[in-house]
């Protein structure tokens, strides 16, 4: 019962993640038929890869012809984050996790679902939490793919553009509440945002690119967070 109580909870948490990315899906799959691309390359890149991001920056880079090499360099540091991420939540789990799923869950880590991950109020996650959290938007993100390869090629191109904004809204959504509820993920964010633009802008980082910019400003972010929000050791234990 536990396990089925944990998982339910996941697919709950996952359900404005899921809300959000349909659209996005629906735009990758559009963007993937606009560029000639065949749909099962899509499908599989959904099924397989599924990483946004790296998902579109992928399309472009077919489009341009880019070699094969330069397209799994570019996509690799673009996900080197999910390391960090990785290791982050591993920390978090209950010790008695199942080894058997924590590959799956693994997978499933995004943005948005290390997000809510690590911003649960629970001391401790349960892997099927975790598990939940990822198959329902793993599930929204394949299905907005098909919804868009197939079935989404009359959509207006007003409404195609607006969605390329859907995520970073989504976003934007799970960050500020728990921003304006906590002080150290409020400046921790600002941090990693100011770094983030100090790197784009100027003119001695214009090598880098956005996958870098993406970790030098995720690293340097959290240890400061790590340096003037240290954890406190549990009192009551």
């Amino acid at each position: 019962m536990k396990k089925s109580f944990e998982f339910k909870e996941g697919l709950k948490a996952g359900i404005p993640i899921a809300v959000g990315y349909l659209p996005i899906a629906i735009t990758f799959g559009l963007m993937t038929k606009a560029a000639g691309i065949p749909s099962y390359v899509g499908i599989l890149m959904s099924l397989v890869l599924y990483a946004g991001a790296s998902q579109f920056v992928g399309i472009n880079l077919l489009v341009l012809g880019a070699a094969s090499w330069e397209i799994v360099l570019t996509t690799f540091i673009l996900n080197l984050r999910h390391f960090l991420m990785s290791a982050s939540l591993s920390q978090s789990l209950k010790p008695d996790s199942s080894k058997t799923f924590l590959p799956l869950a693994s997978f499933g880590i995004t943005d948005e679902t290390f997000t809510v991950a690590s911003l649960n109020s629970k001391d401790k996650l349960d892997v099927y939490y975790l598990l939940g959290l990822n198959i329902i938007a793993y599930g929204a993100w394949n299905i907005g793919t098909w919804f868009g390869l197939f079935l989404a090629s009359g959509l207006p191109q007003s409404l195609k553009d607006s969605m390329g904004i859907a995520l970073y809204a989504m976003f934007l959504g799970l960050l500020i509440p728990s921003a304006a509820k906590s002080k150290s993920v409020l400046i921790i964010a600002l941090t990693a945002a100011a770094i983030h633009a100090l790197i784009k802008w100027l003119p001695m980082f214009n090598a880098l690119s956005a996958g870098w910019s993406i970790i030098i400003s995720t690293i340097i972010a959290a240890a400061l967070g790590a340096y003037l929000y240290p954890q406190e050791e549990n009192q009551d234990a």
